[in-house]
Order: structure tokens, then C-alpha cells, then sequence
């Protein structure tokens, strides 16, 4: 088998036949599979899939929970029942826009075997109104490095196809995460170069029911927060000079969030968490962060003034 098609599924019935027909109209010269993980889904999402899979019996593969198992149980079983050499990411509510995205990308990777993975470029398609991009990345096009990813990451699910030999069994702490493509590409990346190609030919879906473009962005950077820690010591610590940068980011981008919302403990907070990552050595945040500890300290302040003051009116 030369390629399998993963995709992990819940509650996307208004999608999962746009993702499925999208794989299925894919003009490829090898053989391939799509395996669907679907979590016990309360909608008619899994009728969806049976439906698919009467009609195309030996090219889909439904793995139908008995359960609810969440998201990372979900992906962590459904990579396991993948048998191609390579692996391609669609998740259900997402779907593919180029006929060749497959076939284009398998050819990279079948000449430049020092690639880990290929991605491209992706069209959002905002149903909520708060997508801050429209193609995303806008990075140059050409190879990147772990490190590239691990100050950010620039691979969309949907636009990625990876070597199956070189994702590894997922370590028990993944299981625990919210976030799940990230540090499964930087798993492999160890392995080799992340090349991204020029052209769009996928789209991700912003909407309401998304298991993580729907969290408030808070929670987004604490999630962000708490894999990358996860990460750098199942690493080893060997990047942890890129990786501690990119967590004070996220604390400094928290605080400024706690203080829109005049929420000043929470401000000191995640200030005091990027300072202890190493948050001084931003490039153009010692202003920022000094705005940010002023107005954490004067809250403090006011506080202290405020109780003196009723114990000792006069």
C-alpha cells in the first residue's frame, strides 16, 4: 500500500462527505486507502461514513468506536491501523481543493528522501467571522527544519503527508493534550527536512464545533503551552533553546490577553511564567513587558494602599 488517507472524525455530518468525496476525486497512479476513526459521533456522521463505504467497499476503511474515546485516543488508534508507506492528514470537516495534491506530493517525497514531510499551503474558510488569515502560511515556499516548527507551527493537518516509519509510537502524555498535529510533525521532523510547497490545495474549515479553532485563544496558548513543555522534555531538552522562547511568547501574549480584561493577578501570572522562559530575550518585548509589570504592580499596590487605608482611616 502506498498511501493511506487518515482521518479522524466526530460530529461532522454537515462535512465528512465534501472531506470523503474530496480524497475519492484524488487522480493518483498507486494505491491507496482512506481509514476513518469515528468517535461515536451523536449526529449522523457514522451513516455518512456506511454510506461511503457500501459504495467504495475496498478503498474505505471505517474504524467505528463503540465509545466516545476523544480526540488523541482516536488519532493514536486510527494511525495505528494505517498500512501505507506514506501517511496523509484530512480531518472530517476539512477537505482538499486540487485533484493532483496527492500525487504531487508523493512525487516530492519519492525523490528527496531527505524529507520527513511534505505541506502546502491552505484556504480558511471562516464560518465564525475570527480567522486572522486567509492562505495560510505565508512563509517562503522550500524545505524547513524542526526548529522552523517548533518556533511555530507552519503545517496545517490537512496539508500534510508524512513517512509512516518515521512517526513513532505516541508517548503517553499525547494522550493528555488538546493539541495533536504539532507534535506529531515534530516527532518527525527529527528525521529529516518539512518541505512546503507553493500552491493551495486544501481548506480548513473555522467553525463553531471545531475541537480547537472554536476554543477561546487563551486556551489555545495554554494548550500551545503546556504540549511544548511536554515536548521539550520528552526531546530531551535538545531544542529547548528554540522551544522556551516560543512558550514565553505564548505567556506573554496570555498576559496581555488577562490584561484586556483587566485581569491583573492573571497578568502577573503569565508574565512571571514568560520571564522564567527566558521572555526578556523577545525580540521587542522588554517595552511591552514593562507595560505589562507596571500594570500588574500598580494593581498591587492599590490593593495594599486600599487595606491600609481601611485599617488605619485616619
Amino acid at each position: 500500500m502506498k498511501l493511506s488517507v487518515m482521518m479522524i472524525t466526530y460530529n461532522h455530518e454537515r462535512f465528512i462527505a465534501q472531506a470523503i468525496e474530496s480524497v475519492l476525486a484524488q487522480r493518483v497512479h498507486f494505491e491507496y486507502e482512506i481509514v476513518i476513526g469515528e468517535d461515536c459521533s451523536t449526529d449522523g456522521t457514522r451513516k455518512v461514513i456506511m454510506d461511503f463505504h457500501r459504495r467504495y467497499p475496498d478503498r474505505i476503511v471505517p474504524l467505528l468506536r463503540e465509545q466516545n474515546i476523544g480526540a488523541m485516543r482516536n488519532l493514536e488508534a486510527t494511525l495505528a491501523a494505517c498500512r501505507g508507506r506514506y501517511l496523509a492528514l484530512l480531518e472530517g470537516d476539512d477537505y482538499w481543493t486540487y485533484g493532483e495534491k496527492l500525487q504531487k506530493q508523493v512525487d516530492f517525497l519519492d525523490t528527496h528522501p531527505g524529507s520527513s514531510m511534505c505541506c502546502h499551503r491552505v484556504q480558511f474558510l471562516d464560518e465564525t467571522g475570527f480567522a486572522e488569515a486567509n492562505i495560510f502560511p505565508s512563509l517562503p515556499a522550500g524545505p524547513y527544519a524542526i526548529e522552523d516548527l517548533l518556533k511555530g507551527n507552519f503545517v496545517m493537518t490537512c496539508s500534510a503527508i508524512l513517512r509512516r516509519d518515521l512517526v513513532p509510537a505516541l508517548p503517553p502524555w499525547f494522550r493528555k493534550m488538546k493539541l495533536g498535529d504539532w507534535p506529531m510533525f515534530a516527532l518527525v521532523a527529527r528525521h529529516g527536512t518539512i518541505e512546503l510547497l507553493d500552491e493551495v490545495m486544501a481548506v480548513y474549515r473555522v467553525h463553531s464545533g471545531s475541537s480547537w479553532s472554536s476554543l477561546p485563544s487563551i486556551t489555545r496558548l495554554r494548550e500551545g503551552s503546556k504540549m511544548l513543555s511536554a515536548l521539550d522534555k520528552h526531546l530531551g531538552f535538545q531544542y529547548t533553546h528554540t522551544i522556551r522562547p516560543t512558550i514565553a511568547s505564548f505567556y506573554l501574549e496570555m498576559a496581555g490577553n488577562s490584561r484586556s480584561q483587566g485581569k491583573r493577578p492573571e497578568t502577573a501570572k503569565h508574565l512571571v511564567s514568560c520571564l522564567r522562559n527566558g521572555g526578556w530575550q523577545l525580540p521587542g518585548s522588554r517595552r511591552t513587558m514593562a507595560g505589562l509589570a507596571a500594570y500588574a504592580l500598580i494593581g498591587s499596590w492599590y490593593k495594599v494602599f486600599s487595606r491600609a487605608k481601611q485599617t488605619n482611616p485616619g
